[in-house]
């Protein structure tokens, strides 16, 4: 992918604009990882799992009559994992100590995630029957 410096560019301006952020990926809906600075996890790994928690939290958003899905946060013992939109057909994982501060994750990933998504889209054409799990709002 054309865009695949740009997008890691991003992610590491990211991570210094975040020093609790202990990795960034993007990868497609399907878990195919387009980059990735995460140090100490597997990206192929944390971008198949992202891809099998977004199906499952797509089905509860929907089941539960809360609309179409824009973002996933999950709350461990010992920090975060957030997921956003990142354009049409990609999302932006963000793994963040338990002392970050949420509202910037949360800031920074939906701005982060507006940003690679254009990035993706201006690199060329998508598959013509992919359908977006997740949208930016």
């Amino acid at each position: 992918m054309a865009a695949e410096p740009d997008i890691l560019d991003e992610l590491h301006r990211l991570r210094a604009r975040i020093p609790q952020l202990t990795g960034a990926l993007a990868a497609s809906v399907d878990g195919l990882v387009l980059a990735h600075d995460t140090p100490g996890v597997e990206p192929d790994g944390l971008a198949a799992l992202t891809a099998a928690s977004l199906g499952v939290a797509v089905r509860l958003a929907d089941a539960t009559g809360r609309g179409g899905l824009r973002e996933l946060l999950v709350r461990g013992e010992h920090g975060y994992v957030a997921t956003y939109a990142a354009g049409r057909t990609a999302v932006l994982t963000l793994l963040a100590q338990d002392r970050v501060n949420v509202g910037r994750l949360h800031l920074e990933g939906r701005r982060a995630g507006i940003r690679i998504g254009g990035l993706i889209e201006s690199a060329g054409p998508t598959r013509p029957d992919f359908r977006p799990v997740i949208e930016n709002r």
